[in-house]
């Protein structure tokens, strides 16, 4: 057989595809992971995506530690270590007083973000609706995308009150469409700390039109003492602010929305531990929810990731069982660095306002001339040294964040002393 006879001709394509899905194509990477890269690029003081740059608790990552040496190695139960749910409805019976079943209202997820996406796609149907503040933290965006929802945004606009929704106009986001609302408590950009008032009026909208509550509550032991402050207010000059309130009232603690009146049946608690035990390379996250959703949810996490690490659970365990002090004293280290921080934005010509809760700021950075907040935080790593994450990242309507930058200050106070040393060159137009 000659040579020539062996040679299989070339098959050619009659239809050309797409290689990349609809949905996909519809979102873009990380701004936040970007800035961050950004950062590492240039040398600029990360104040952009919001991980703490110090040392996790010690006795923390000792119990992780010892928990690879017992050789909890495989795979746990799908749904979480035993011994960490039980801490979970623990630390849930102490800090919100409620009263939950670990076998039947628990799923351990890995991290929040794999939680929130778990249950919209467990419970959401395609052409549903879900409601969505913004300015909104830049998962939820693609959540919504890739469980086939269609959002519904509504906007938290910046006032003397601090940032506030329109009641008229969050109720004209829900129809017989609305399978769910997400909220952020407290919120991630804005620092704003829902009030009980607010979140009964929402309360309402969704027992009205038969929808779920989302709520994000991965920052609820990083609510402040109140200060005062005016809309995007003046430099203060760096003297201590007086203790009164963004909003004419006494700071508020958390207000988780499955303890109030009727909402225990349609709402999905999500939180996780990284920010409150400085983990979040660790990925070990939760959803709290009515025994029905959580086995749907349970089977959408078993099908995404099978289980969060084993090990890092056990010493989740431990964590959950830290008594209240350990709590005050991350309110208090993180108060302390807020009330570092806002003087310095304020000084350097950055409009902003103490933030309630969370550990955010978010700023104006009108008065500087430049075209729009993508500019200003180029500028800002390139020539100041400073990473930050352009605001309108966080809006689905760009135009609303196009004056806005968020800083974050979970940092070391030697990296918070850098970045005030380096915004002390930042001038305005």
């Amino acid at each position: 057989m000659a040579i020539s006879d062996r040679i299989t001709p070339m098959i050619q394509t009659k239809i050309s595809k797409n290689r990349i899905s609809r949905k996909a194509a519809s979102f873009t990477e990380s701004v936040i992971r970007e800035m961050t890269r950004e950062a590492m690029k240039y040398g600029a003081v990360n104040l952009g995506q919001g991980f703490p740059d110090f040392a996790a608790p010690e006795d923390i990552k000792q119990k992780a530690m010892e928990a690879i040496a017992a050789d909890h190695n495989q795979y746990a139960i799908t749904w979480g270590v035993k011994s960490f749910r039980d801490a979970i409805a623990a630390k849930t019976k102490w800090f919100l007083g409620m009263d939950i079943d670990p076998e039947t209202e628990i799923t351990v997820t890995c991290g929040s973000t794999e939680g929130m996406i778990a249950a919209m796609m467990a419970t959401v149907d395609e052409g549903e609706e879900v409601v969505v503040f913004e300015p909104f933290y830049e998962n939820y965006a693609p959540d919504a995308i890739l469980s086939d929802a269609k959002p519904r945004h509504v906007p938290l606009r910046k006032t003397e009150a601090g940032f506030v929704f329109d009641r008229d106009e969050l109720r004209a986001a829900f129809n017989e469409k609305t399978k769910a609302i997400i909220i952020c408590n407290p919120n991630n950009p804005t620092g704003k700390v829902f009030t009980r008032d607010e979140l009964e009026f929402i309360a309402g909208l969704c027992k009205e039109f038969d929808a779920l509550a989302f709520t994000d509550e991965i920052y609820e032991h990083i609510i402040y003492s109140p200060v005062q402050s005016s809309e995007f207010g003046a430099p203060s000059g760096g003297t201590e602010p007086p203790l009164t309130t963004n909003h004419g009232s006494l700071a508020t603690s958390h207000v988780c929305m499955a303890t109030l009146d009727g909402m225990r049946e349609r709402t999905v608690v999500v939180n996780s531990l990284s920010k409150t035990y400085s983990v979040t390379g660790w990925r070990v996250g939760y959803c709290i929810a009515p025994p029905e959703i959580t086995s749907a949810i349970r089977k959408v996490h078993d099908f995404l990731t099978v289980g969060a690490a084993n090990p890092l659970q056990h010493a989740g365990a431990y964590a959950l069982s830290l008594p209240p002090s350990y709590y005050d004293e991350v309110q208090r280290e993180y108060q302390k660095k807020r009330d570092f921080i806002v003087p310095v934005l304020q000084n350097a010509g950055l409009k902003s306002d103490y933030p309630d809760g969370a550990y955010y700021v978010m700023c104006d950075i009108s008065d500087f001339g430049f075209s729009d907040d993508v500019e200003f935080t180029r500028h800002l790593i390139r020539e100041i040294g400073v990473a930050v994450v352009p605001g309108s990242s966080f809006y689905h309507d760009k135009s609303l964040g196009s004056h806005l930058v968020r800083f974050c200050f979970c940092k070391k106070d030697e990296t918070l002393d850098a970045a005030a040393e380096r915004l002390g060159k930042l001038e305005r137009g």
